[in-house]
């Protein structure tokens, strides 16, 4: 209990302590003698042996970065992602099973409609077809002996007849052994690029494995989707530029073949497919590509820098340069390209505008156009100008 009484004697001593000093000090500074604070010069007052500034204080002009309004040639247009497919892309499967006896191509190289790719073992099938073109010699032998009977009337019609049906089913089993024969045989179904194959000669392949992939890619085709409200503006001709990450610099044209006509109802967009010439081979099948579709070009369109904006709940406007001072002047707004906005209304070729340091500004406020200083330090505070404006006077139009 001792200790507690000590220590709370220590703590009430020293906040009596504090208080006296804090009085002692509140008086001292009070008193005639005491120490004073030099009254600060009024904002935007002069110094002594200073000339007073021309104007009232706040009037000086504000400096402000500004342009002119352009007139240039704008495409009407929109951009996209994408991916290139093959024009024709297929992958080679046996219809049958079998070993393979042959392969009669190189990776990577380019082959002829019709080329023979692989080749199975069909020793069964060959026999099959000589099987099937002696039965079927055998066949026209009778049918012609029982031509020349049925005209010597030794024999009946239905004889002829029946001779004539038998012809016919060995023709048929010759054509069932050729198609079973050529099933042995893997054509390229079109000219193209083939792939890598991932099997070798001796390998048994089964039904419909895959053995080697053939590409068309000549021509390449374009897949990429906009929004909805472009579908009155596509018309299949239309022409389109096309780039890629991995060729850069380089722009390929294209043409819109297709329009799917069917909205995607989750993202609602539509599908489009172009078609593009790769006769040099440069661009591949599956790779990403950033597309412009073209609509329209427009000339005299008038072009300010988008920060030259200043948005608004009624309607967004601009400062125009007058005589040295900020005026108002309310815009329409139309295409948006990059960093510049068109104007439809409110401006005209050669008006100066301001682009930077416009929320500082009212209407009718002097302003003073500067390069790329504006948005450095102000003025420091001893000088006139800053001091006007440090000091809030009523310098500023409003």
């Amino acid at each position: 209990m001792s200790s507690t009484n000590n220590r709370f004697l220590v703590v009430a001593a020293a906040i009596v302590g504090l208080v006296v000093l804090g009085y002692l000090a509140y008086t001292g500074f009070r008193a005639p003698g005491g120490p004073k604070i030099a009254a600060a010069p009024a904002a935007g007052a002069a110094k002594p042996g200073a000339a007073a500034p021309t104007g009232a204080p706040g009037v000086f002009p504000l400096p402000v970065e500004t342009a002119r309004v352009e007139a240039s040639e704008v495409a009407v247009d929109a951009t996209a992602v994408g991916s290139l497919r093959s024009n024709e892309s297929v992958v080679l499967r046996p219809e049958i099973a079998g070993r393979i006896a042959s392969i009669h191509f190189k990776d990577g190289v380019a082959v002829g409609k019709g080329a023979l790719l692989v080749a199975l073992d069909a020793a069964t099938q060959a026999a099959e077809v000589d099987q099937a073109q002696a039965s079927l010699a055998l066949a026209q032998a009778n049918y012609q002996r029982t031509q020349d009977l049925f005209a010597r009337k030794f024999i009946s019609g239905q004889a002829l007849d029946n001779t004539q049906a038998a012809l016919k089913v060995q023709e048929a089993a010759l054509a069932l052994a050729q198609a079973r024969f050529d099933k042995t045989r893997l054509r390229a179904p079109f000219s193209g690029v083939v792939g890598i194959r991932s099997v070798s000669v001796g390998d048994y392949v089964k039904e419909g494995q895959e053995l080697v992939n053939l590409e068309d890619i000549a021509t390449l085709k374009v897949d990429f989707r906009l929004p909805e409200s472009y579908l009155a503006r596509l018309r299949p001709g239309q022409a389109l530029e096309v780039s890629s990450d991995a060729l850069p610099g380089h722009v390929f044209a294209a043409v819109l073949e297709a329009v799917n006509p069917l909205v995607e109802a989750s993202g609602r967009a539509i599908s489009l497919r172009a078609s593009l010439a790769n006769g040099e081979g440069r661009l591949r099948p599956g790779m990403f590509v950033r597309v412009r579709l073209i609509f329209e070009h427009r000339n005299n369109v008038l072009l300010i820098p988008e920060q030259a904006v200043v948005p608004d709940s009624k309607t967004p406007y601009v400062y125009r340069v007058v005589d040295g001072q900020a005026k108002r002047a309310p815009i329409k707004t139309g295409l948006r390209r990059g960093a510049q906005v068109e104007v439809i209304e409110g401006l005209q070729v050669g008006d100066e505008i301001v682009t930077a340091g416009q929320l500082k500004l009212r209407d009718g406020a002097p302003v003073r156009a500067v390069g790329d200083g504006l948005g450095q330090a102000p003025p420091a505070a001893d000088t006139p100008a800053a001091a006007g404006q440090a000091a809030g006077s009523p310098g500023q139009a409003k």
